[in-house]
């Protein structure tokens, strides 16, 4: 027994030794996690029930995944995936940065399948994802093997090395964003304690609410800066530019414009004119070689 234990880990392992089903009793460990105390002479303890997670959990695996776990998704241009514990805040993270409506609970796995919605930031629409708590049958590493950014939504300090211990692994060139969730709980002086906690340990992080909204923009802005990209603007002669952007890797050439507009388009297109960034004055002609610059506006003119 941990010394100076909370309520809250007592109860959570009492949860435990009374479960009646492997997901309930990863349930409960999630929670003494979450609730043990956080001091050196707990270590231990903290290794063992560590231990007896990701066993229970490979075992847990183990049993065919429910069909709607099987919900199929075409991954979009940007792509960020939110994980982590249950109760962490996934579901209202992904409510307040994009245009779903999850159901949100204050039980243990409520997201029992993916959901999906999209931010629509600076002109990008990024396809985010919330996945299944990471103790939940239908936690999908695929998703993650896949994704560009994930963002690891956490409200304690040491469920973060936990939840990068049960992705090991998995995509490990991926950008990472640490969200801390449900900071209206804190004051002025433990938020700041927080901050410098992750910045010791080097972390891309924020601090949010999403009750206040505390954070949010300066996360859409973090998830927006994670994808290395320009944006391209078209637009046709006489008529304004288009308000969604074509999406491209730095020192991309109008030939790639043209190319992700259509297939074969670059050899109809006999020259363009261009304004912005790249530009040496606004409607510059230029050929297809040319490199352009992010919010550069194109205008092709073809054959």
């Amino acid at each position: 027994m941990p010394i100076n234990a909370h309520f809250e880990y007592l109860k959570a392992e009492q949860e435990y030794q009374k479960a009646p089903s492997d997901e309930a009793r990863l349930l409960a460990l999630e929670k003494m996690l979450k609730t043990m105390p956080t001091h050196k002479s707990a270590e231990n303890l903290r290794k063992n029930l560590r231990t007896r997670y990701k066993k229970l959990k490979r075992e847990f695996e183990k049993f065919k995944k429910s069909k709607s776990s099987k919900k199929r998704i075409k991954k979009a241009e940007m792509q960020a995936v939110l994980i982590g514990l249950t109760n962490s805040g996934k579901s209202s993270t992904l409510k307040i940065l994009t245009n779903t409506n999850p159901k949100i609970a204050s039980y243990g796995f409520t997201t029992i399948e993916l959901e999906i919605g999209t931010l629509n930031y600076q002109g990008c629409h990024i396809q985010i994802i919330d996945l299944p708590p990471i103790a939940s049958e239908n936690f999908d590493k695929g998703i993650i093997n896949s994704a560009d950014v994930l963002l690891i939504v956490v409200e304690k300090t040491h469920e973060i090395e936990h939840v990068l211990d049960s992705i090991k692994n998995l995509n490990e060139n991926s950008k990472k964003i640490v969200i801390f969730n449900k900071i209206d709980l804190y004051d002025e002086n433990t938020k700041r304690k927080i901050s410098e906690t992750l910045k010791s340990k080097k972390y891309n992080f924020v601090l949010i609410s999403t009750i206040t909204k505390e954070g949010v923009e300066e996360l859409k802005q973090k998830i927006f800066d994670s994808f290395n990209i320009i944006r391209i603007y078209t637009k046709h002669a006489g008529k304004k530019q288009d308000n969604v952007p074509v999406i491209l890797s730095p020192n991309s050439t109008l030939q790639d414009v043209a190319e992700k507009i259509l297939h074969g388009y670059n050899k109809k297109v006999k020259y363009a004119k261009i304004w912005g960034p790249s530009s040496k004055f606004p409607g510059q002609q230029i050929g297809l070689k040319h490199v352009v610059k992010d919010k550069d506006t194109v205008e092709f003119v073809t054959e």
